[in-house]
């Protein structure tokens, strides 16, 4: 019996900063910083931030703000092997 392969939700910037009050160039400080998690690089251009990585920071004393739909078009759903 296979187990099901784990699936991991991977989030773009508008989505993070829709659970994470803070403006754009506050994120990039605080990602530099180290305050807020590094991002995963998709292509050179493009990178996202994995879901358990922001529900972390949220739990851990960040507010949220309104929006935590996962399925908001800023969403990526990948499995394990790295299949979207």
């Amino acid at each position: 019996m296979q187990s099901q392969p784990q699936i991991a939700v991977l989030l773009r910037l508008p989505a993070v900063l829709a659970r994470i009050p803070v403006c754009r160039a506050s994120w990039w400080k605080g990602v530099k910083s180290g305050r807020y998690p590094q991002p995963v690089k998709l292509s050179p251009r493009v990178v996202a931030w994995r879901e358990e990585d922001i529900n972390a920071l949220v739990a851990n004393g960040v507010n949220k703000s309104g929006a935590t739909d996962t399925t908001a078009p800023n969403a990526i759903v990948i499995t394990a092997r790295g299949e979207l």
